[in-house]
């Protein structure tokens, strides 16, 4: 989930596929549309899409379904149009919903644990401070410090293994 957000924001990491996460009423017209013009869905009645020329898969994530194992939690995937911001032509999700969601996931399907590698990842490389906890659903907030002090304990020894002073998170 979010290859493309995560580079983004600044983590690269390789994605087999593209996540969309789009409205109900949205899937349905972008269906109509793309579908027997370069696009099928990978099955019958699916959501999802694949690329004819190129094989890519591209998946949609709509509003109102649940990360992770799917099952309701205080954590849903927002709309489009409210959870995200334009950057050169193209939408992206905030960074609070894209580390919500994340966690979300990593929480509850232990299929998703590389989710809870990247919200680590984005800690790590934008630096991010313990009171960023304080921008996300609370059901979530407890993985976010724990990733958070795992990120700083691995700082600590990595600074004590080659003798530096410890830096910032993303320095």
């Amino acid at each position: 989930m979010g290859g493309m957000a995560l580079f983004r924001h600044g983590v690269r990491r390789f994605t087999e596929d593209v996540d969309l996460l789009v409205t109900k009423s949205d899937l349905k017209v972008i269906h109509e549309k793309l579908e027997g013009l370069g696009y099928v869905p990978p099955f019958t009645n699916s959501k999802h899409l694949r690329d004819t020329q190129f094989g890519v898969k591209i998946e949609f994530l709509t509003t109102g379904d649940y990360p992770g194992d799917g099952k309701p939690k205080p954590v849903s995937f927002p709309d489009p149009r409210q959870a995200s911001f334009e950057a050169e032509g193209i939408h992206y999700i905030t960074l609070p919903m894209l580390i919500e969601l994340k966690l979300a996931s990593g929480m509850t399907n232990p299929g998703r644990l590389k989710d809870l590698s990247d919200v680590l990842e984005l800690i790590k490389i934008l630096g991010l401070p313990i009171e960023f906890t304080n921008e996300l659903n609370t059901f979530v907030q407890d993985k976010f410090r724990e990733l958070w002090e795992a990120e700083k304990r691995g700082r600590i020894a990595e600074s004590e293994h080659w003798g530096d002073e410890i830096s910032p998170p993303g320095a």
